[in-house]
């Protein structure tokens, strides 16, 4: 299994317009994030979590040539805005592309794509087929699905967990039966916005207590605002085992 971080950063991300902190003036790489999005392969598939605002310059970026699934975490526009360019994966198969989300999250999506889900199908409009997910899990091409429920401020939402590896974003509480759900994960990805504490999401400390607490193998943080910080000064302050994601890395989360 391969994971690349397609963005790891927030709509409050680097560089921001007119801001002269210095993570939005860096001339580092790994300080300019895009909205936060990331990529899973497989053998059996190629799955998606969330298809932000940034969607198409990062599946150019990435050279992604085949996407079976889009799986989406949550409704807010970071995570959803940039659906309209799947229609370059439904002309590539010729089908649909199947997206997983719950019923407020699929509500949300008609609503904001009505011209997808109209009685007039206008020609090469993008072409999504909604699929529920189910609390219990579900298998897309073989691979298994757990869905794990968090809380972003009042707002419940999914993360994921797929074999030995978990991705969890826009969260800032995690209620124990979910824990239960992480159980023996060894590479886990997990949202930390800034060091200051957040209302709706987790801030540095809170995240890193939190994978203390799960005890993967490795953690990789994402969904970055520029007031985290650095990424090197950052990087070094984090302990052994967890690691700030940037866009563009890949990892192997082998067995």
């Amino acid at each position: 299994m391969k994971i690349t971080f397609l963005g790891t950063g927030t709509s409050q991300g680097v560089p921001v317009i007119a801001c002269e902190c210095p993570t939005c003036r860096s001339a580092d790489p790994r300080d300019n994030r895009l909205r936060t999005s990331l990529l899973l392969e497989t053998d059996s598939a190629t799955l998606l979590f969330d298809a932000g605002p940034d969607f198409r310059q990062q599946m150019l970026r990435a050279n992604v040539r085949k996407l079976d699934a889009i799986l989406i975490t949550h409704e807010h526009k970071d995570h959803i805005a940039g659906m309209d360019d799947v229609r370059a994966f439904n002309y590539k198969s010729r089908d649909a592309i199947d997206i997983y989300a719950e019923e407020r999250v699929q509500k949300a999506i008609r609503r904001e794509f009505s011209y997808v889900f109209s009685e007039y199908q206008y020609p090469g409009i993008p072409r999504m087929r909604l699929n529920d997910i189910p609390g219990y899990g579900f298998s897309i091409k073989g691979l298994g699905v757990i869905p794990v429920r968090v809380r972003h401020m009042n707002l419940e939402i999914y993360g994921f967990r797929i074999g030995n590896f978990a991705y969890i974003t826009d969260a800032n509480y995690i209620p124990e039966e979910s824990k239960e759900k992480l159980i023996g994960v060894k590479y886990l990805v997990l949202n930390a916005l800034r060091k200051e504490k957040h209302i709706s999401h987790f801030s540095l400390r809170e995240a890193v207590d939190f994978i203390h607490e799960i005890s993967p193998r490795k953690a990789w943080l994402t969904h970055i605002s520029h007031q985290m910080g650095l990424h090197s000064q950052v990087s070094a302050e984090l302990p052994q085992g967890i690691m700030l994601g940037y866009d563009g890395l890949s990892i192997n989360c082998e067995d």
